[in-house]
């Protein structure tokens, strides 16, 4: 189990390269030689491996039983413990993160990490973004799902490079997976979009190196979503407030949900967009070029 948030380990599965777009293995060890990542491929392996599969300094006993809840919640060395825990997952993550920042800016590559609820549009708005984008911006998706390659092959049918990573029962994408589905998808001077994993909760904890979160919030949900998940929209430099087109269907109050995201983050951006019928969409591209302008300039 995850010491942090309690999801499943050891489960994560990543496409080969040559499912992404023809990469070779031999690709893969010239990348590597190439670019110093401060540590060897070997290496790499081991970080990715501690994170995921050894924690053998770790309590991974099974959880008490109800009658032994208040033990755990009053014993202060358990409490110091899970707390120590946590820290250590956490900091090797972030180490990671920093590094796959690093990674990106020497790159010149523009890193978005896309979250929300389940069923918020994310591929929808994804694909819609890319079919303008493409071809004259170079781009890649990394694709976070607990199973199937659906929508990695949704993102491929554009002609972007994706990579499908499946986390089993993990509910959040990290900065490991990133690493290493990075180093398959070779970008460079381009946008990378991490569309990660249905949730508001654990991906706010984990920095993946990306360069902004951005928080999609559906029409179909309710509008106290920001205050019911105040740490997602708080770490959120853009919220889209998306499918819009339903908005005539639906007893929804759009200024509602941007005055609770503000309330959470009074510096979030918002734009209103649609997958179906494109509104929005030129806004979103714009705020991106922004930010890559923005990227380049402090790299």
């Amino acid at each position: 189990m995850c010491g942090v948030c309690g999801c499943g380990k050891g489960e994560t599965r990543l496409e080969m390269g040559e499912q992404a777009q023809g990469h070779t293995a031999h690709d893969h060890r010239h990348h590597d030689h190439e670019h110093d990542h401060g540590h060897t491929h070997h290496d790499h392996a081991h970080v990715h491996h501690d994170h995921d599969h050894d924690h053998s300094h770790h309590d991974h006993s099974h959880p008490a039983p109800a009658g032994d809840v208040h033990s755990l919640r009053d014993d202060p060395s358990r409490r110091a413990h899970l707390v120590s825990v946590e820290q250590d997952i956490l900091g090797k993550n972030n180490a990671l993160a920093a590094h796959n920042r690093r990674h990106f800016n020497s790159h010149g590559v523009l890193a978005l990490n896309l979250v929300s609820s389940p069923g918020a549009g994310k591929t929808s708005l994804l694909v819609a973004s890319l079919q303008r984008l493409l071809p004259g911006t170079t781009v890649a998706v990394i694709e976070g799902d607990q199973e199937t390659s659906a929508d990695a092959d949704r993102i491929r049918a554009t002609g972007a490079p994706a990579i499908q990573v499946n986390t089993g029962r993990g509910c959040h994408l990290d900065a490991a997976m990133i690493d290493e589905a990075f180093h398959r998808l070779h970008v460079q001077d381009g946008i990378l979009f991490i569309e990660n994993v249905g949730n508001l909760v654990c991906p706010a904890g984990f920095d993946l190196g990306e360069a902004h979160k951005v928080v999609i919030a559906s029409v179909t949900e309710g509008e106290d979503k920001p205050l019911k998940y105040p740490n997602m929209f708080a770490a959120s430099s853009l919220m889209l407030v998306s499918k819009v087109d339903l908005l005539p269907h639906l007893d929804f109050d759009v200024d509602l949900l941007i005055a609770n995201a503000r309330r959470v983050n009074p510096s979030i951006a918002v734009i209103k967009v649609s997958a179906t019928t494109g509104e929005g969409i030129d806004r979103w591209l714009k705020w991106i070029g922004a930010a890559r302008d923005m990227a380049v300039a402090s790299a």
